[in-house]
């Protein structure tokens, strides 16, 4: 494929062009999306999280409430939250493949709601800790359903863009953490530290209003058999209202057939994923955005940008809360950007360019900080922030929207639920190391710490290079077929040979001709 691909004034879906709409000007599809976003707020508590924490660490008011922590104990404050997402992922799939998608992220708010009270109240250390666990808890599960209510509810000429839009809201909480610890810096007792973990409770509010106002997976739906609901919904959100819309038609006896044909020849346990040669190319590149994600240095600025920064010379507080906030902003500018552009340039060729450029600008943050070490010159230690700021635009090109994005995308409905948790798992794991080692590691060897980092980073774009698949510009049921080849159980209008086979056998082919006298019933009715 073409490094760039310029946008067309249609877009492809069952093997027909279809004019490209605007969903800005369409009624439905605008009150749709603005709740869903405000609906899907999750990755904006844990930006917060990661933001708040940083600044609550700098923060001598909550230094002293919690008796000053070690590196080791603060260790734990950061790396408890993973612990419980690690717990949470055992339930997470099974509540969004049987009570719902949106049943997922109402259980997952309420959660992290009673965690934030708990945490809020933080009369000592092991209760701060112990309300980081369920925070972590109800994250993981509301994590788990929310991105595919986005991916399985969106038109599919957007979904690219409203998938990695909510990963990059990561950083929109982020923001408000930073500069809301920022504000309380100068109040002199322990509000200084609570009002920011009371502000923690916002999004997931905001989400248990916003659900009500967005409809069900129309996947969901027809996996759980309520086909006339999901043909309402999918009319509703994509075409006006209009049932009998061709592309409406189109996407229907795909889904429908597709997952017929799933249900009749392939299971959803765990072991799934380790039957065939596709679904283990999947599991290899969700194990690795998993820990790539996380292993590649970021992790040292996301919970302890207050070390790190000390490392290069940035001795004041305020300073360091200041920097804190400007990385945060242009963290999200880059992200937000980039989102606009995944379907033009490419996953893979997004994957490769971020983190090609993630190595040479670590690799310089490396060779500043080790000089800077040596002389002290504060220039030296200028240009490693510098640079920090430089390896997180390379960052925000791929892996802050794609993370979530191009792992949703790659599976089909059967496994997208597991699928996405063991990427999750990959990515808890990845933060507990991360929370637990770091702070120790870089008092024990500082500058030197990051070369392990060095060589990382290197190993990522040899696995990127040999296992990632594009998938730009694809419906999401059409997506096996990259995996699968012939061998993939796709219904619809571009079915495989196989699957026509399999749904002649067995009777389960929706003909257009059935399709349109059932929207015919449901229109009427």
């Amino acid at each position: 494929m073409p490094f760039y691909t310029a946008s067309k004034s249609t877009f492809e879906v069952g093997g027909q062009e279809f004019p490209r709409i605007s969903w800005w000007k369409e009624p439905g599809m605008r009150g749709l999306y603005i709740c869903l976003m405000f609906a899907v707020l999750t990755s904006a508590t844990n930006g917060y999280d990661g933001s708040m924490m940083n600044g609550l660490q700098a923060l001598d008011q909550w230094v002293t409430s919690f008796h000053n922590p070690s590196a080791a104990t603060r260790g734990l404050l950061n790396a408890i939250m993973s612990v419980g997402s690690i717990v949470a992922l055992q339930i997470t799939p099974y509540i969004a493949d049987i009570a719902g998608r949106r049943a997922g992220i109402i259980t997952g708010c309420l959660l992290m709601i009673v965690g934030v009270v708990l945490q809020s109240a933080g009369l000592n250390i092991q209760m701060f800790i112990a309300a980081r666990f369920l925070i972590g808890f109800g994250v993981a599960i509301a994590h788990g359903s929310a991105p595919l209510l986005i991916a399985e509810l969106v038109h599919p000429q957007h979904r690219a863009i409203f998938t990695t839009i909510y990963n990059s809201t990561w950083y929109f909480g982020s923001i408000v953490a930073a500069w809301l610890t920022y504000g309380t810096f100068t109040i002199s007792n322990a509000w200084s530290w609570r009002i920011p973990s009371i502000v923690q409770a916002a999004p997931s509010v905001i989400q248990l209003i916003a659900i009500w106002l967005v409809p069900e997976s129309p996947r969901y739906l027809i996996a759980k058999g309520k086909n006339e609901q999901a043909l309402q919904i999918l009319g509703k959100c994509h075409a006006r209202g209009d049932v009998n819309d061709e592309l409406v038609q189109i996407e229907y006896r795909e889904i429908r057939e597709t997952l017929a044909l799933e249900k009749e020849f392939e299971g959803n346990g765990w072991l799934e994923l380790f039957k065939t040669p596709g679904n283990r190319h999947r599991l290899i590149i969700l194990i690795s955005l998993g820990f790539f994600s996380q292993w590649s240095g970021n992790g040292l600025v996301s919970y302890y940008m207050s070390d790190v920064l000390k490392g290069a010379g940035v001795e004041s507080a305020k300073l360091r809360l200041e920097i804190n906030g400007i990385l945060n902003i242009v963290n999200f500018i880059t992200a937000l950007t980039m989102c606009f552009f995944i379907d033009k340039l490419g996953r893979r060729p997004l994957f490769l360019f971020a983190t090609g450029g993630m190595c040479a600008s670590f690799v310089v943050w490396t060779i500043f900080a080790a000089e800077f070490k040596k002389t002290g010159i504060n220039a030296l230690g200028y240009l490693e922030v510098t640079f920090i700021f430089l390896y997180y635009v390379f960052y925000n090109c791929a892996w802050s929207g794609l993370l979530v994005g191009y792992a949703v995308e790659i599976l089909p409905y059967k496994l997208r639920a597991k699928g996405l948790t063991l990427m999750f798992l990959a990515v808890d794991l990845a933060l507990f190391f991360n929370s637990y080692v770091n702070p120790v590691a870089l008092a024990k060897l500082d500058w030197k710490y990051y070369i392990v980092y060095d060589c990382w980073l290197a190993v990522e774009f040899i696995v990127i290079y040999f296992y990632y698949i594009e998938t730009r510009n694809t419906p999401l049921e059409e997506i096996v077929k990259y995996f699968d080849g012939e061998q993939a159980l796709l219904g619809g209008d571009l079915a495989t040979e196989k699957a026509r086979a399999l749904m002649v056998e067995e009777g389960i082919e929706t003909r257009k001709t059935d399709v349109s006298r059932f929207e015919s019933r449901v229109s009427t009715s």
